[in-house]
């Protein structure tokens, strides 16, 4: 094992007993070293992999914000590792658009008509319908709708998958864009089935919600050219 293994494995023991929790602060870099009988040099490279994995973040200097936090972003290094799967075209765009249908479709299952994230999912459609917003502004929008609703299921994995997606989710779609006959015509269609996915899980009824979702998200992408299968 690499010496920075053994400092990760050391980590990660330490917050499994709970000896480290979240807003903890780590030991010095050179008590660790010494700690663990290792070099320094292994335990800022160990740091490192976990501040890119949104485990710690590091601060420098003295006062609050000094050493190492332990810190939870569980999207981090998912984001960043599908952001450049995406990019290799190692994972297809198709493939990724099914994965979000599962997901979104779930969750939407699941969701609680009483969760507040639907309240947050209301006002972004409020700034969609606004007006006034180019292609990138809308479609960002558009992806915090959908993160919102997946909050709303209430499932700590889900959210963070759903997290983790959100930049790649918003990138392929501003690209598929240059493939729509009208997209002043597509973005009000997508803004009247967003208020159609939101009644619905308001309305508790989660088949219909997961139904529309599916739909959603698969017609955009029929639309903008991408093959996909069709959902049952």
């Amino acid at each position: 094992m690499r010496t920075h293994q053994l400092v990760l494995s050391w980590i990660e023991a330490e917050l499994s007993e709970g000896r480290l929790t979240v807003g903890g602060r780590l030991p010095a870099e050179r008590t660790l070293a010494e700690q663990l009988k290792v070099s320094r040099t292994s335990v800022r490279e160990a740091i490192r992999i976990l501040e890119a994995m949104g485990v710690v973040r590091a601060g420098v200097g003295s006062g609050p914000e000094a050493g190492t936090v332990v810190i939870s972003d569980p999207t981090a290094a998912l984001g960043s590792a599908l952001r450049l799967h995406v990019a290799t075209q190692h994972l297809p765009v198709a493939d990724i658009v099914e994965t979000r249908v599962l997901l979104e479709s779930w969750a939407a299952s699941k969701a609680s008509p009483r969760a507040p994230e639907l309240e947050a999912a209301g006002r972004l459609l409020e700034e969609m319908a606004a007006g006034g917003l180019n292609v990138d502004e809308f479609l960002a929008l558009d992806v915090r709708f959908h993160l919102a609703l997946a909050d709303a299921a209430g499932n700590a994995v889900v959210s963070a998958m759903m997290g983790s997606l959100r930049e790649s989710i918003q990138r392929y779609a501003a690209q598929l864009t240059s493939n729509l006959p009208d997209w002043e015509a597509t973005a009000s269609r997508l803004k009247a089935e967003h208020r159609e996915i939101l009644a619905a899980i308001r309305n508790d009824d989660g088949d219909r919600a997961a139904k529309l979702v599916a739909a959603h998200i698969e017609g955009y992408y029929r639309e903008a050219g991408l093959g996909l299968p069709v959902s049952s």
